[in-house]
């Protein structure tokens, strides 16, 4: 019998392959080394073959894309209740060998190895600006047992950190002064290598034409713009804005019963990363507007005027992941709403 469909389950060194016909007999259960894989695909003539999506599932699915084989990514989340029983390789092999053939199942694109390199960047430089603020964090901690109060803001911070490199810091005694400069030394060194990433994302931006057009959203920057455009693969994949808008967590929940309808809050499924920038985005075009409200948001402002803060930048959010998605979708860029003036 011909293989048509394989549910392949991976992991680090042992691969599970539990293989169908087209008539749904199982034909071939069993583990693969890691370098079995390619000898092992590379047999079989060209058939369905699903997986989780993971950290290595995209290379993977390149590999075997490479072979002449369809290779679609699920969601872990999509797959679990596939599970017959127990949690074993075997019965998560089978599991999404059924899970692939199901026709509402949701797929997750294929990214590209320039969009892995480019997420890369943002997931280093997201750990190092994690590792900056424990840094400076225990420095305050050390200064304040000194009656020493840094003012407020990572740039007041540094400011003193390059000090106590320079050995200019005199404040505390000579002691405590050697493990604040350690400190010291050790952020403003992971502060060189988060100016050397963002760099590099510049040139990744202004290579991309894709994320120049993003970053013409009012509040999406740099990384923003980079960052949605080395994540969403295929903007088609999404059959409306508001459907990107849950893919990001950003549209309420529902719990309708009775022909009632309840919207709770916001989701948060999805790309946490993505949904934080946009909302920081959000709450930074919130600050400008206010110290420029001439060049403010007519509906961001009617939304101020009756919402908290925090809402009002998290809708805005909504909003523009809607209008990121119409960008990606039709070749365009952004453009601002025209709002009616009331004439006398």
């Amino acid at each position: 019998m011909e293989i048509t469909t394989v549910g392949l389950d991976l992991a680090k060194n042992v691969f599970q392959v539990h293989a169908i016909g087209r008539t749904g007999e199982v034909l071939v259960r069993r583990a693969l080394r890691r370098a079995q894989v390619m000898a092992f695909f590379s047999k079989l003539p060209p058939c369905l073959i699903g997986m989780e999506a993971c950290g290595t599932s995209h290379h993977w699915a390149r590999e075997l894309t490479a072979l002449g084989h369809a290779v679609r990514l699920m969601p872990p989340a999509s797959v679990k209740p596939y599970v017959k029983r127990g949690k074993t390789d075997a019965a998560d092999a089978e599991a999404i060998c059924e899970a692939v053939t199901r026709p509402t199942m949701r797929f997750v694109p294929i990214k590209s190895v320039e969009q892995q390199a480019a997420l890369a960047l943002h997931r280093t430089r997201d750990l190092l600006v994690r590792q900056r603020t424990q840094l400076v964090n225990m420095i305050r901690g050390l200064l304040a047992e000194f009656g020493i109060n840094l003012r407020k803001g990572i740039t007041h911070a540094l400011a003193f950190v390059r000090r106590a490199v320079a050995g200019a810091a005199r404040e505390v005694p000579d002691l405590a002064a050697k493990v604040i400069a350690v400190l010291a030394a050790q952020a403003s060194e992971v502060q060189d290598r988060i100016r050397q990433l963002e760099r590099d994302l510049l040139a990744w931006y202004r290579a991309s034409e894709l994320a120049r057009r993003i970053a013409t959203v009012p509040g999406v920057g740099l990384l923003g713009a980079t960052a949605l455009a080395a994540t969403v693969t295929d903007p088609t994949h999404f059959r409306s804005g508001r459907q990107f808008a849950a893919w990001l967590g950003l549209t309420p929940l529902n719990n309708s019963s009775g022909g009632k309808e309840r919207l709770g809050r916001i989701s948060k499924m999805g790309d946490q990363y993505l949904r934080r920038l946009l909302v920081t985005g959000m709450t930074s075009l919130v600050r400008r507007n206010k110290h420029h409200p001439s060049a403010a948001d007519p509906l961001m402002n009617a939304l101020l005027a009756r919402k908290p803060v925090r809402v009002v930048t998290v809708a805005m959010a909504n909003r523009a992941a809607r209008a990121i998605w119409a960008i990606m979708v039709r070749g365009e860029v952004y453009r601002m709403p025209v709002t009616s003036v009331a004439t006398a």
